[in-house]
């Protein structure tokens, strides 16, 4: 509240012709400024007519944005129906507007939000545009389907643990070409050790001799049948995985239809290319096309996971001004809670971020690399932990992706011994330094280096 000619007056007015609405499962409410409507606050029930409705009484009142907290998946039916009527839909985050005294009904709810909005007081969260939805869409819907079908690899593994068979003890992974092609045989009636042993792939590590030996079992009728089941419905999912990499590989091609393609020869993949689950077709080519650079160069960041970041956070970066709101965003920065000058906490807020949980894997797995990014992993990892480790290194990676995305880096590794070698410059630079600042000097000791 600031003071004017002896009267207080309230916060200034940003978007006069603002509005909210508080969402619901059955209805929501709307409220829109007062002197627009003799009834400025009006319930509307979830049906698509409703909703139609809701957007012309909207329109007709000139109201040019909306605001609207992200309950659950309720929320998406309105934004798209008022997005196509041209209005400009704000998805804030409840935390930033959360309950305050007096607030107990949707009607307050509403009218708070709307306020909050119209004096330009809520954040929009990130949406990426329509296409690039769409693909973020049919990204997750296949992860799911992977998430419902390692399920059933349990229910694999249970069945044959219960008939005895050690099949997961001799192979690393029972749905690789080795234990398929046993699980089928076994599926269709064999039950010869020798001769599900003889179906070994080439690659097994495990002997036939050792394989043999784990697949004397107990068939018991019941436990065969829960096998049968288990992998029935794996096929399932699997069958509906490639139908989702059929859409993703044409929307693909369609968002890539109107780019250039770069002249210069791709690059040889720095990463396996035969991952268990990864696509069915090979996304690179078309995903430089999309991008204008080979994202795939930056250790850690493979095929698939290029096409989930850019999916979760579109082609176009320049929504964060720079890699450190791009980095806080993704709660990946330190923390900032001071209060009297003293700092209360610094550690990174929890996030339910798709993008940052799979950045943080995958610096997991380049802490294992001979890499830069590796041996910063690993010098951090055992300084203070290796979960701080993980972020510091994510957080890395991230920024490598913004300035790829926004100014078309390419990354070059310098390698884990360039990295060992600035670290030992910077840390000798530091001693000299504070030997300065207490009256000493550093000679080196000959014969050492």
């Amino acid at each position: 509240m600031v003071r004017t000619q002896g009267k207080l007056s309230g916060l200034p007015i940003i978007n006069e012709k603002a509005a909210a609405i508080d969402i619901g499962s059955r209805f929501h409410v709307v409220a829109v400024p007062p002197n627009l409507s003799a009834e400025p606050v009006q319930t509307f029930q979830a049906f698509t007519a409703d909703l139609q409705r809701m957007a012309n009484w909207l329109v007709a009142l000139g109201i040019n944005t909306v605001a609207m907290e992200s309950t659950g998946v309720y929320w998406i039916a309105a934004y798209e129906i008022l997005d196509s009527r041209g209005l400009d839909v704000v998805v804030t985050n409840a935390r930033e507007s959360r309950a305050v005294p007096g607030r107990k009904s949707d009607v307050n709810d509403a009218q708070w939000l709307q306020r909050l909005h119209a004096c330009g007081l809520l954040r929009p969260s990130f949406r990426p545009s329509g296409d690039i939805a769409a693909l973020r869409a049919y990204l997750r819907l296949r992860e799911r389907h992977l998430d419902y079908a390692a399920a059933h690899i349990q229910h694999m593994q249970k069945a044959l643990t219960s008939m005895n068979l050690q099949l997961h003890h001799v192979v690393s992974d029972i749905t690789g070409a080795t234990g398929m092609k046993i699980i089928r045989a076994i599926v269709a009636g064999e039950r010869a050790p020798s001769v599900l042993a003889a179906m070994r792939d080439r690659n097994c590590k495990s002997t036939v001799e050792t394989i043999q030996a784990a697949l004397v079992g107990n068939y018991q009728a019941e436990h065969v049948f829960a096998l049968q089941q288990a992998l029935a419905l794996y096929d399932f999912y699997q069958a509906r995985v490639d139908e989702c990499d059929a859409v993703i590989q044409s929307v693909l091609a369609k968002l890539a239809a109107d780019k250039p393609n770069p002249e210069e020869p791709l690059a040889k993949a720095r990463h396996r290319a035969d991952l268990s689950n990864g696509f069915q077709f090979d996304v690179r080519p078309v995903m430089r096309q999309l991008t204008g650079v080979d994202l795939t160069q930056i250790h850690g960041i493979g095929a698939y996971l290029a096409v989930r970041l850019v999916a979760e956070c579109g082609t176009d970066l320049s929504r964060w001004p720079t890699a450190k709101h791009f980095t806080s965003w993704l709660t990946l920065s330190p923390g900032c809670k001071i209060s009297g000058g003293k700092v209360l906490a610094s550690h990174t807020r929890k996030t339910t971020n798709r993008v940052t949980a799979l950045l943080r894997l995958a610096a997991v797995a380049v802490g294992r690399t001979s890499t830069a990014l590796g041996a910063f992993y690993r010098r951090l990892a055992a300084r203070i932990g290796k979960a701080k480790a993980v972020t510091a290194t994510a957080r890395k990676i991230a920024i490598l992706f913004y300035n790829a995305m926004r100014y078309g880096m390419k990354y070059v590794d310098p390698g884990a011994d360039h990295y060992e070698h600035c670290y030992k410059e910077r840390v000798i630079k530091q001693l000299h330094r504070r030997a300065a600042e207490f009256g000493f000097s550093l000679q080196p000791v000959e014969g050492l280096s």
